[in-house]
C-alpha cells in the first residue's frame, strides 16, 4: 500500500475516535454534573454550557500556536503530543469531583488539542497534489462519522458501566490510536532544518495580510456558523412538528444523525470531484445548494419532510469543508502549510461557538423558521464571496515567499 493511503487510513480512525471522545459528553453531561452535586436546573444549564464552550473558546485561541510549531518540528510530533495529551485529560476527567475542576480539565484539553488540524496539514502535505481533495474527503467522513457515533455510544455506556467509566474507557482509546500513529505513520516531508522563521507574530501578520487566505479563512467561520446556528434549536422545532409517536428526543437525534451521515458519504465524492474540476467550484456550488436545501427548512410541516431535507442538506456539506481545506492547502505559503491550517482551524472553531450562541438570540426575535432563511441568505453570500473574491488577480504563489527580514520589519 501507498505510504500516503497508509497514513490516510490510520488517521482517518484516528480521527474517528477523537471526534467521539469530543462529542461522547454531549449526552450525560448535564447527568454528571447532577451526579457531583448540580441539582439545581439553571445552575445546572449554565455549568453544562460553560463547561462544552470552553474547549472551543481554548482551542480556538491555542491553535496558531500549535500550526506555527508543526512548521517548525514536524505535524506528526503535534498529532501525538495532543493525542497522549488529551488521552490523559480524558482520563483525569473521569475523576474530577466538582464542576469547577470539569471546566478546568475541558479548558486544558482545548488548550492541548490540535490532533484535527494537525491531521489535515499532515494528510495534505504528504499525499500526491493531484490527491488532495480526495483524501481530505475521507479524513472528514472519519471525523463526521465520531461525531455521529459519538454521542450514540456515550449515551448507551453511560447506562452500562457508568459516567466515569466512559473517560477511563475514551481515555485509553485515544492513547491506544495515538500510539498507532506513532508506530505506522510516516511523515515524509519534513520542515526544512535550514528554513527559519521570522517569529510566530511575524508570520501571523504575513499570512493574516494574504487576502486569499483571508476569504478562506472567513468563509469557514461562516460555514460553520451558519450550518451550527439553528443545531440547538433542533429539538423544539421537531417537537413543534410533532414527532410521530411522541418520540421527540429520538427524532431530534435522527435528524442530527441523517446530516452526519449524508456528510460521510459525499465527502471522498465530492473531495475526488474537486481534484478534477477544481475544489473552489465544488465549495461554491455545495455553498449555493445548501443554501436552496435550507430555505423549504422554514415551511415543512411534518418531521418527515425535516429529515429528507436534513439528509439533502448533509450531502451538501460533504463538499464544503473538505474543499476549503484543500483551497488552503494550495494557496498556503511554502513551508507555513501548518501555520495556516491553525489560523483556519481557529476560525472554524469561532463559527462553532459564535453560530449556536447568536441563532439562539435570533430565535427569540424571528423564529427558528426565520432563522433558516437568514442561514441561507448568508450561504449564499458565502457563495459569491468565495467565487469573486479568489478569481481577483492576486500575487503568485512564488513571490509571497517574502524574506524573513522583510517580513519581521513589515508592521
Amino acid at each position: 500500500m501507498e505510504l500516503w493511503r497508509r497514513n490516510l487510513y490510520i488517521l482517518m480512525g484516528s480521527q474517528f475516535l477523537v471526534m467521539g471522545a469530543m462529542t461522547m459528553i454531549i449526552p450525560f453531561l448535564p447527568l454528571y454534573l447532577q451526579e457531583m452535586g448540580v441539582t439545581d436546573p439553571e445552575k445546572n444549564q449554565m455549568w453544562a454550557g460553560l463547561i462544552f464552550g470552553i474547549n472551543f473558546l481554548s482551542a480556538f485561541v491555542m491553535a496558531p500556536v500549535w500550526g506555527s510549531l508543526a512548521d517548525k518540528k514536524g505535524r506528526k510530533i503535534m498529532v501525538l503530543r495532543s493525542g497522549f495529551g488529551m488521552s490523559v485529560v480524558m482520563i483525569l476527567t473521569g475523576l474530577a469531583t466538582s464542576p469547577l475542576q470539569l471546566l478546568l480539565l475541558r479548558l486544558l484539553n482545548g488548550t492541548i488539542s490540535g490532533f484535527v488540524p494537525a491531521s489535515i496539514s499532515l494528510v495534505a502535505t504528504n499525499t500526491p497534489r493531484e490527491r488532495v481533495g480526495y483524501a481530505l474527503g475521507m479524513l472528514q467522513s472519519g471525523g463526521v462519522a465520531g461525531s455521529i457515533m459519538g454521542p450514540f455510544i456515550g449515551g448507551a455506556l453511560a447506562e452500562l458501566i457508568g459516567f466515569r467509566m466512559i473517560f477511563y474507557l475514551t481515555g485509553t482509546l485515544l492513547g491506544i490510536a495515538t500510539l498507532v500513529v506513532l508506530f505506522f505513520v510516516k511523515e515524509e516531508k519534513l520542515p526544512e532544518e535550514k528554513s527559519q522563521s521570522a517569529g510566530f507574530f511575524a508570520d501571523g501578520s504575513f499570512i493574516l495580510h494574504q487576502r486569499t487566505l483571508l476569504i478562506l479563512f472567513a468563509a469557514g467561520f461562516l460555514l460553520q456558523f451558519a450550518m451550527l446556528g439553528p443545531q440547538p434549536q433542533m429539538p423544539l422545532y421537531v417537537e413543534r412538528l410533532g414527532a410521530p409517536g411522541g418520540y421527540i428526543a429520538f427524532f431530534a437525534g435522527l435528524v442530527t444523525a441523517v446530516t452526519g451521515m449524508a456528510n460521510m458519504l459525499a465527502s471522498p465524492f465530492l473531495g475526488r470531484l474537486g481534484d478534477r474540476i477544481g475544489s473552489e467550484r465544488v465549495m461554491v456550488y455545495a455553498m449555493i445548494a445548501a443554501a436552496l436545501f435550507f430555505i423549504p427548512h422554514a415551511f415543512v410541516t411534518s418531521v418527515w419532510q425535516l429529515l429528507v431535507l436534513r439528509f439533502l442538506l448533509g450531502l451538501c456539506m460533504g463538499g464544503l469543508l473538505p474543499s476549503l481545506h484543500a483551497l488552503v492547502r494550495h494557496h498556503a505559503p511554502a513551508g507555513k502549510e501548518s501555520t495556516v491550517y491553525g489560523y483556519n482551524s481557529s476560525a472554524i472553531f469561532l463559527g462553532n461557538m459564535m453560530g449556536p450562541i447568536v441563532g439562539g438570540f435570533l430565535t427569540v426575535w424571528i423564529d427558528i423558521r426565520g432563522l433558516f432563511l437568514v442561514t441561507a441568505g448568508l450561504l449564499l453570500f458565502g457563495a459569491w464571496w468565495v467565487k469573486t473574491g479568489l478569481n481577483r488577480p492576486t500575487t503568485p504563489k512564488r513571490e509571497q515567499s517574502v524574506p524573513q527580514k522583510r517580513v519581521s520589519s513589515a508592521h
